[in-house]
């Protein structure tokens, strides 16, 4: 009876403090800087989406060191006079060692497996951190995450920008004050994989050696995964989102876009049960599509419900889209009463269905917090640094938000690695029946990379 108490508890203090956060407010942060007071950013991982985050940091202070474990890309931000006078980094590692007392704030925009070293670095020292998504490369990882930000009291902020897009707040308003009745099923979908995964990509084994290229750090490439060969164009810098050493996969990749909406409206944290129907895969990359089965118990009110994700091309049955065709990303959440559909990937424009179900609804008032002005993502980062600056905590913060939405997701990769159902133990991050998938939820990092 104890542990069964201990775990009700868990469940509704976790779900309390999701649904409070965006309500009222979420962590006390401590040391913040004053509103006229420059933030000096270190940037980790300035190729690619990591130009933008950058980018957005220049904005909104001064960016004093950057690191990228590829000297190209260094050379190459180092153009643009905002980051002309930094100093450069192949290694976050040295960076720190070197660096810390000349900044307040990181972004990590580095591949998925080494956002969870590189960011509980930052918080160790007690830098501010935004990271990219998903949160980290592990279940574990989020969950470390999460309560090392509570405990240093720094500002976070995960990058899944949608979440400052005042249709997705609103869409998570409507569906949260009753307009759909009891919702009993979502389902989202994505257009990815764009990048090569499945049965028949591998990891060669023997022939010729490969040199690493002298501008490349391929030691900080691999970071806390096991080390392999270097193979031009295998991995780096874009397709290791589809090897399980690197990257989680397209669930990984967008259901922190795609998902977030209905998260934000429905807790969706702690599924009890996770399956999956997946292709064939290699156990080096993930399969070419996979549909992922969440079941939901009630959580502090919220009915109990089920969600679906799909991706590879496949989709939701017709007979839940009332009518409507199915967009190559999207998600529908299905009540009682009708459905809110979005063909979006942030779930920000969207329609109540059936159409003439909804005539004479009228939009709730707003309620929610509203983001700052500017695009979703140049608001996205203004909520971050208006954290560090003593402002309310970013809606994507990791305790209240980020840390458990990217636990819930990753959850999905464990079903389609182990080809089970998976009943999850939120609490203490197991899988009850599947204790051989321990080494997923938390991984054993390569000496010399620690978390």
């Amino acid at each position: 009876m104890q542990r069964r108490s201990n775990r009700r508890d868990f469940l509704k203090t976790s779900a309390a403090a999701g649904i409070g956060y965006w309500v009222a407010g979420g962590v006390t942060l401590a040391e913040s800087k004053s509103p006229n007071e420059q933030i000096h950013f270190a940037c980790i991982g300035v190729g690619g989406k990591g130009g933008s985050d950058s980018s957005h940091a220049a904005a909104n202070g001064t960016i004093v060191a950057i690191c990228d474990c590829d000297e190209g890309t260094l050379e190459g931000r180092t153009k643009d006079e905002r980051f002309a006078k930094a100093a450069k980094y192949t290694d976050f590692r040295k960076m720190f060692d070197e660096m810390k007392d000349k900044f307040d704030a990181v972004t990590v925009s580095t591949p998925d497996h080494t956002h969870a070293a590189a960011t509980a670095m930052a918080i160790r020292n007690g830098k501010h951190a935004f990271c990219q998504k998903p949160l980290t490369h592990s279940i574990y990882e989020a969950r470390a995450l999460a309560n090392l930000a509570k405990q240093h009291k720094v500002a976070t902020q995960m990058g899944n920008q949608g979440t400052a897009l005042t249709g997705l707040r609103h869409a998570a308003q409507i569906i949260k004050e009753g307009a759909l009745g009891t919702v009993k099923e979502v389902h989202v979908w994505t257009n990815r994989p764009i990048w090569p995964q499945g049965p028949d990509v591998k990891a060669p084994v023997g022939g010729p050696e490969h040199p690493i290229p002298k501008t490349l750090n391929w030691d900080a490439f691999i970071g806390p995964a096991k080390m392999r060969p270097f193979v031009p164009d295998l991995y780096h810098p874009f397709k290791w989102r589809g090897w399980w050493d690197f990257g989680t996969g397209a669930l990984g990749d967008m259901a922190c876009h795609t998902m977030n909406m209905p998260f934000m409206a429905l807790n969706l944290r702690h599924p009890s049960t996770v399956v999956a129907e997946a292709d064939e895969h290699n156990k080096e990359t993930y399969p070419k599509s996979s549909k992922i089965t969440f079941e939901f118990p009630e959580l502090d009110g919220r009915p109990a419900l089920k969600v679906c994700w799909y991706d590879g091309g496949r989709l939701p049955d017709p007979s839940v889209m009332y009518g409507e065709k199915a967009d190559n990303s999207g998600c529908i959440v299905i009540g009682e009463k009708g459905a809110l559909y979005s063909p979006n990937d942030y779930g920000a424009v969207f329609k109540l269905l059936p159409r003439d179900a909804f005539v004479d609804y009228k939009k709730p008032e707003w309620k929610f917090r509203r983001p700052p002005q500017g695009d979703h993502d140049s608001a996205h980062f203004r909520e971050f640094a208006d954290a560090i600056r003593g402002g309310e905590p970013a809606m994507s913060n990791f305790p209240d938000y980020a840390g458990p939405l990217t636990e819930t997701i990753l959850l999905g990769n464990l079903a389609v690695w182990s080809g089970k159902k998976i009943e999850w133990d939120a609490e203490n991050l197991k899988a009850k029946n599947a204790p051989e998938l321990d080494w997923l939820i938390k991984h054993e990092y390569r000496e010399g990379w620690t978390l």
